[in-house]
């Protein structure tokens, strides 16, 4: 029965009341209501000592419909948040006269979590997930979850994992004392019902959630640790107010009680709830799944291949990082380099990428030393014959990205992939080879560690069979692939050039570059148009815009600045100077000699604007020079 629950009583006195909403077992009112009867008829029976909560086929429950979030509407909406936190999750579960007992198998997400927070304990499989996801569509946990959290695993770790809509595992989730036993999953019901008897007769404590204070801090420490968390929201993220939102109604939950808590929780919610962050972040949910419904793709139901070795040829400083990803997702990566110099600064480049990615807590101390093995530098092409994937991004005139491809036709195995991450046309590339069917492109966004998209470009030839094997590339490596066709430029790069062109037109004009970054970087972005330049290398943008200019004459503008800058050595955070001069760890800081490039390039008058009155572009630009003047 969809949206409902079911209960059953067995022998030993314990009634298994069971979320029934396939496939994730998501709640909406109607669950929450069934819950709240089906539980209060358990706790009238008289054959029922103890009960346990669970989710049927597995998963316990992945919280409530996205679709609900921007639903109910006006002063009804805080009236019905409110009933569901305190009338049925706190006086209804976790103020029962008798012991729940959650069993906790698959996800348990938000209001799923929620719901096991309110039970008096939890018994969790090893595998399962636990975590209040609700920050990342923009609202906070409305079911007590910013309460009840902090109490169980304490006010920092709560932090983390409600500000970071952070996952963690039942094996996590014990150490932490989130749940209190970890149990197989063909056992799992056994252990809950035993742990629901025990409480029930005294031989374990019964814990309510909301009241539980030995986790929390001391309340000067909570003050100080929630103050450094809002400090380090705004610095992140300083165009987002539901963070600071969640922080403020976990801080009345320590100051004026969780009970009065509640309460201010499910206004915020609310609010929250009909906000343009909410709506904006829900679409992107629902567009990431539909990024995965791909014509004459999807429904060929094509397994994706495995393949083992990746090769990259060129790229600097972009490829470094596609290959720092590569390695952390287990591939074996072959690096090629034009000469000795170039492949010895790359492979250093990748290593002390690696190396940072550890400082910063994000791998064992051992990780490195295993995964050095995976990557190897070479100048040739016989290590190729045996590579399943080869990203090629070595910057250059159409003509040599032919050669480039027609000879890995010639000595890579027939099954191999050849995808280019330039944005050339695919057909132009692959004019010399007869393997159009294995080719694709493939486009990966600055910085690549935290974008996360890649662009998958496919010509009418490429065969499904290597859309599917690049999307289960880009899944593998935590990212959301988006396919687009065989365009110049590229779908995502004419947005791109655009941006930087037009950051470019205001530097040339007299306006302080590091202030552009700075403005970009306050506003959220994670780099400024100049950082992004350095990062993809001033010899690839200026490949990209020169197609772009080719392409769409009319919205483009032509840069004078790049051709002086590479004039005198300067390629970006591949070379160690760009915009920024970087040291070896890759760290940037500005450059005081570009202000006389500047000057030499900066020659354009407004005449020129004004002379293009119908060119949008311009028209937006002039505006913004006049803001930033006045």
């Amino acid at each position: 029965m969809v949206g409902k629950t079911e209960v059953d009583v067995g022998v030993d006195g314990v009634a298994v009341v069971a979320i029934n909403n396939p496939p994730l077992n998501l709640l909406s009112a109607a669950v929450m209501l069934d819950l709240k009867r089906t539980i209060e008829g358990a706790l009238l029976r008289h054959d029922v000592k103890a009960i346990v909560v669970t989710g049927l086929k597995g998963k316990f429950s992945a919280g409530f419909d996205v679709t609900a979030f921007g639903g109910m509407q006006g002063k009804k909406t805080k009236k019905e948040l409110g009933f569901m936190s305190i009338e049925i999750v706190t006086d209804t579960l976790e103020g029962a006269r008798k012991p729940l007992v959650a069993a906790i198998e698959g996800p348990a997400f938000g209001g799923g979590l929620e719901i096991a927070l309110a039970c008096h304990a939890r018994i969790s499989t090893s595998t399962a997930q636990l975590g209040l996801t609700e920050l990342q569509y923009g609202i906070l946990p409305g079911l007590g979850g910013t309460q009840r959290l902090p109490r169980l695993v304490g006010l920092t770790k709560a932090l983390e994992m409600i500000l970071m809509s952070k996952r963690v595992s039942g094996e996590e989730a014990r150490i932490l004392n989130l749940v209190d036993a970890i149990a197989p999953a063909d056992k799992l019901l056994g252990v809950a019902r035993q742990w629901a008897l025990d409480i029930s007769e005294c031989r374990r404590p019964w814990i309510i959630s909301l009241y539980k204070i030995d986790k929390l801090e001391p309340f000067a420490e909570a003050r100080a640790i929630l103050k450094s968390a809002r400090f380090e929201v705004q610095k992140q993220n300083p165009n987002l107010v539901h963070q600071l939102v969640c922080i403020d109604v976990i801080e009345h939950g320590i100051v004026s009680g969780p009970r009065n808590a509640l309460w201010k929780e499910a206004e915020a919610l609310q609010e929250l709830r009909q906000s343009s962050t909410c709506k904006s972040l829900i679409h992107v949910f629902f567009a990431q799944r539909l990024v995965f419904k791909i014509p004459g793709v999807t429904k060929s139901k094509l397994l994706p291949r495995k393949f083992n070795k990746v090769a990259l040829i060129g790229g600097g400083a972009m490829s470094s990082e596609v290959a720092k990803l590569l390695v952390l997702s287990n591939y074996q990566v072959i690096l090629k380099e034009k000469d000795e110099k170039s492949l010895l600064l790359q492979i250093d480049r990748v290593k002390g990428k690696l190396q940072n990615h550890v400082k910063n807590g994000k791998e064992d101390q051992y990780r490195p030393e295993k995964v050095f093995s995976l990557l190897k530098g070479v100048l040739d092409y016989d290590d190729f014959k045996d590579v399943e994937l080869v990203i090629e991004a070595e910057a250059g005139t159409l003509s040599l990205q032919q050669e480039i491809f027609a000879d890995l036709e010639k000595i890579c195995p027939p099954h191999c992939i050849f995808t280019s991450s330039l944005t050339f046309s695919l057909k132009s590339i692959g004019e010399k080879t007869k393997c159009h069917d294995r080719m694709a492109g493939i486009h990966f966004f600055c910085p690549s560690p935290d974008m996360p998209l890649i662009e998958i470009v496919r010509m009418d030839s490429t065969s499904p069979q290597v859309i599917v094997d690049l999307m289960d590339l880009g899944k593998k490596m935590r990212k959301t692939p988006i396919i687009v066709g065989d365009l110049e430029g590229h779908s995502i790069n004419r947005l791109l050039i655009k941006y930087l062109h037009a950051a470019i037109f205001l530097a040339e004009r007299g306006v302080d570059l590091y202030l552009i970054d700075q403005a970009f970087t306050s506003f959220g972005m994670l780099l400024g148009p100049f950082r992004m330049i350095d990062m993809l290398g001033l010899q690839v943008f200026e490949a990209i815009g020169r197609i772009y200019v080719e392409n769409l004459p009319d919205s483009s503008y032509h840069i004078k600045l790049i051709s002086f800058l590479r004039q005198h050595d300067y390629e970006g955070e591949s070379s160690g100077k760009g915009f920024y001069k970087y040291d070896n760890c890759g760290m940037a800081t500005p450059n005081a000699k570009i202000k006389k490039y500047l000057q030499k390039s900066g020659n354009t008058s407004y005449m020129t604007i004004e002379s293009k009155p119908s060119n949008i572009m311009y028209t937006l630009i002039r505006g913004t020079v006049d803001k930033i003047v006045q």
